[in-house]
């Protein structure tokens, strides 16, 4: 028997860095996608074949053990193997259209994915499960998790994560292009996170004004979704990119990015941690061309994508 599944990546619009500090965040998923195939083998083996290596351990190794960011599909495909009391393995490829490491959400796709097609080996499982799996194999390896990353991954859409109230689908379905350009800059998220937090310890005053605009910004966002207002977007994203300038996550090459972006898109910023990895440009029909063009003149990496609506797919 063969599985397959395909859940999209993410990027965050609005929010990044102020939802540690209880201001809601707006996520959105985008339509590249990963996709893992699933099939029983009759080694005690779990074999890993994907676009960023290849893993084969036996069914008895420790999860401890595993160093590999391929370590949430054995996790998954033990826990499956464990609850229904197998003997066979699992042969598990993967294939990716989302860049890695670089804040578009490609190891919560992979969980979502690989969570969808590894237990539909054995059962038949619903989106809510699949999700609650997805969440468990990504601590493997992202310890602290919020699930949001995961839970846009599997739903699709535009979505609010709060962090003490949770998750909730934003209904609208605003037609709009985002241009995602890649920095190529090598960042690490706690570094960022820790060093945001001291901004903040040292500017408590400051650090609250900006987190009481964050929120007004992320409830006008929310109207203007809903009426596909992209001028209205696109100033907020500018807006938003200049807190994000304060709090100190951009550096020069971001700013230029930024900067180039801006000339033909309705706005831009960096999209998740900063400090590297990428930014997003906000468009239509009318100016996306223009945009991919400036971008990859100065010679930036770039591509375009729409909203995924679809979300986890199995078939």
């Amino acid at each position: 028997m063969i599985s397959k599944a395909s859940a999209p990546g993410k990027v965050i619009l609005f929010g990044e860095h102020f939802v540690v500090y209880g201001i809601k965040a707006i996520l959105c998923a985008i339509d590249k996608r990963v996709t893992v195939t699933a099939e029983k083998i009759p080694e005690n083996k779990i074999i890993i074949k994907s676009n960023i290596g290849e893993l084969e351990v036996s069914l008895n190794k420790s999860m401890n053990e595993i160093s590999s960011p391929l370590k949430p599909f054995v996790y998954l495909a033990n826990k499956m193997i464990k609850k229904y009391n197998q003997s066979e393995g699992i042969k598990i490829y993967v294939k990716s259209e989302i860049p890695s490491g670089v804040g578009l959400g490609s190891s919560s796709a992979c969980c979502v994915a690989g969570a969808a097609a590894i237990s539909k080996l054995f059962e038949k499982t619903s989106k809510e499960k699949i999700l609650e799996l997805a969440i468990e194999a990504e601590r493997t390896i992202f310890q602290n998790t919020s699930g949001a990353d995961c839970t846009v991954c599997t739903f699709g859409g535009l979505m609010e994560y709060d962090k003490e109230k949770g998750f909730s689908q934003i209904k609208s379905e605003p037609n709009f292009h985002l241009v995602i350009a890649n920095s190529n800059i090598e960042h690490s998220t706690e570094v960022v996170v820790s060093n945001v937090k001291q901004f903040k310890e040292k500017n408590e005053e400051k650090f609250s004004i900006m987190c009481q605009k964050e929120l007004e910004l992320v409830n006008r966002v929310k109207i203007m979704l809903k009426n596909n207002d992209l001028q209205g977007l696109g100033k907020c994203m500018k807006d938003n990119q200049e807190f994000l300038e304060i709090i100190g996550i951009s550096n020069e090459k971001l700013r230029k990015m930024i900067e180039k972006a801006e000339n033909s898109s309705f706005g831009a910023k960096i999209t998740g941690a900063g400090g590297g990895g990428c930014i997003i440009a906000l468009s239509d029909e009318s100016n996306l061309e223009k945009i991919i063009s400036e971008l990859k003149m100065n010679d930036y990496e770039c591509f375009s994508v729409k909203i995924d609506f679809k979300g986890l797919d199995t078939f």
